[in-house]
């Protein structure tokens, strides 16, 4: 008994020192992929597509429309909306300038989709040279025509979400005055209608071919994380610029 009681006064003496917690780990940073980088140059070659299949894939979108510019007709549309007239009356030169194969409108379809500049004859500098279509073919049948808002070029075929389904990176631009301006969206044609998943705004501005002192190349790349897998990930921008004569490409605040 005098033992217990002995060891029970030398625990209560005895200094009690508070446990030391070990560290808390900091999380690593999130790994990254590149999913496109504006800084390369990037340019759009003309598909092959052969007489014959741009006469069925055109037919099959228009009703109306002209092989050749010399024959549009001046004075025939009228009005605001005169781009629309124009393609109501067949006031068109339509051709296709790009193509992908995927599964744009359902997971496990075998598809092609066409991006069909539709070349309004009213149409200006002012409106992109005309409106744009993406028309999607299932082998010989038309499934979705829809308008892509003057995106003309088609940069890239994902799957972000792996549901089978393809998106497209697509692009618009223009060249005013030297200064090159090209804009990026991510599209999807899921079940026929076109959604755009993210807009990225203006990727490229240089304006270099200007000739103007103080002018430079600007242009963002674009990263997702290295672990996005069945669910669609928040596309992240960096933005860059640099010099005309020597490119050495340094970060800045964005947008542009």
């Amino acid at each position: 008994m005098k033992m217990i009681s002995l060891l029970l006064l030398l625990f209560f003496t005895i200094p009690q020192f508070p446990r030391q917690q070990a560290p808390r780990q900091q999380p690593a940073p999130q790994q990254r992929q590149v999913l496109y980088d504006f800084r390369a140059d990037h340019f759009s070659k003309p598909p092959r597509i052969t007489p014959a299949t741009q006469r069925d894939v055109l037919s099959k979108v228009f009703r109306r429309y002209l092989s050749d510019a010399d024959r549009c007709k001046h004075g025939v549309v009228e009005g605001d909306d005169y781009l629309a007239q124009a393609r109501k009356v067949g006031q068109i030169v339509p051709q296709i300038a790009d193509m992908a194969s995927g599964s744009f409108t359902a997971a496990g379809q075998n598809e092609t989709a066409y991006v069909i500049f539709v070349n309004e004859c009213t149409a200006s500098h002012a409106d992109n040279f005309g409106t744009k279509r993406v028309a999607i073919f299932q082998g010989p049948k038309l499934v979705t025509d829809v308008d892509v808002d003057f995106r003309g070029t088609i940069l890239l075929k994902t799957d972000l979400d792996s549901d089978g389904i393809n998106e497209l990176l697509m692009t618009t631009g223009d060249m005013a005055q030297g200064t090159l301006i090209e804009m990026a969206s991510l599209l999807s044609f899921q079940n026929g209608r076109v959604r755009v998943i993210q807009d990225f705004g203006t990727v490229v501005e240089d304006s270099c071919a200007s000739g103007e002192p103080g002018s430079l190349s600007k242009a963002v790349v674009l990263s997702i994380p290295n672990n996005a897998q069945f669910q669609m990930p928040k596309i992240k921008l960096d933005y860059y610029t640099t010099g005309c004569t020597v490119k050495r490409w340094r970060t800045v605040k964005g947008p542009f």
